[in-house]
């Protein structure tokens, strides 16, 4: 996720700098060309190009809210994730007598992995072994590594530790109903982000966009053949530049668990779980919680 602070020229360039190239190319071979046959071409009045670049902005326009919409349900998911994790670790603490700390503190640490898990899957990146042997047992490892979906593996083991609570009468059925109401939150947590990651956003209308741009570029470079190239160029670059960049944008917001800056901050967010989970076990926190970039956390 981007913060609310300075982003580096070098990002924002980069975003966008191949688009760049195409539109210094094709904003030379046109404006050149229509001022080698400016006999032969009609005027094109500047109406056209001003028509264009108004149905580009509605239509980028568009394309951002439908995208933040994606991204802002996908971190709402993890907001509804964080307070999940939270109230599962209380209600064990209410519910459960102080003899039962260790099934606590195994529950605890199984929802922490599960974090890390999801988030993980969301990206696309395999979990690490030395990060979940931090947290589980190698038994609940190894059960763990058999399954393609580990958070959902994880999910089953809590559910199997709660199950035995209540065949053991460490808790009763009312109890039993409130954490597996918790559980599901968290399940259906799990389906909504996944289905988010899952869902591909038309790529056509990202194709449409960038050719009705390029389309802008080469009209409005005909209709200002009588000027110096000194002035078009920078003209194109500056205003193709913003279409790039709002595109570009809406581009990353649409796939809220890509790996790029502009992500939900799973990890980020995970670690936040972690550091309130182990608060709750009454553990002493050794380190702070640092986050890594200047001007934005993953």
């Amino acid at each position: 996720m981007i913060l609310d602070n300075r982003l580096p020229f070098k990002y924002l360039f980069n975003t966008v700098k191949y688009e760049l190239i195409i539109v210094f190319i094709v904003g030379i071979i046109t404006h050149s060309g229509a001022m080698e046959l400016t006999v032969l071409l009609p005027n094109m009045p500047l109406t056209i190009p001003a028509f264009l670049g108004t149905s580009i902005s509605v239509l980028l326009s568009f394309k951002m809210n439908q995208s933040y919409d994606r991204w802002w349900e996908g971190r709402k998911t993890w907001g509804a994730i964080t307070n999940d994790s939270r109230s599962l670790v209380i209600q064990l603490q209410t519910f459960l007598g102080s003899g039962q700390s260790h099934i606590i503190n195994r529950i605890a640490y199984l929802q922490i992995a599960w974090c890390f898990s999801l988030g993980n899957s969301l990206r696309g990146t395999p979990n690490s072994i030395d990060g979940l042997s931090r947290l589980v047992n190698e038994s609940d490892l190894n059960k763990i590594l058999k399954h393609r979906n580990h958070a959902l593996a994880i999910t089953q083991l809590i559910t199997t530790d709660i199950k035995e609570l209540r065949l053991n009468n460490a808790i009763d059925i009312h109890t039993n109903i409130h954490l597996q109401e918790t559980i599901t939150r968290l399940t259906d947590s799990m389906g909504s982000a996944e289905r988010i990651s899952n869902t591909v956003f038309p790529s056509t209308y990202r194709l449409i966009l960038h050719f009705l741009i390029y389309i802008f570029v080469i009209s409005l470079s005909i209709s200002l053949k009588g000027t110096n190239n000194i002035f078009v160029l920078p003209l194109l670059l500056l205003i193709s530049a913003g279409f790039f960049s709002i595109e570009k944008i809406a581009y990353h917001l649409q796939d809220p668990f890509k790996n790029r800056p502009s992500d939900v901050p799973v990890t980020d967010i995970a670690t936040t779980i972690e550091i309130n989970i182990r608060q709750l076990l009454r553990e002493e926190i050794t380190q702070d919680h640092k986050r890594p970039h200047n001007f934005f956390v993953m």
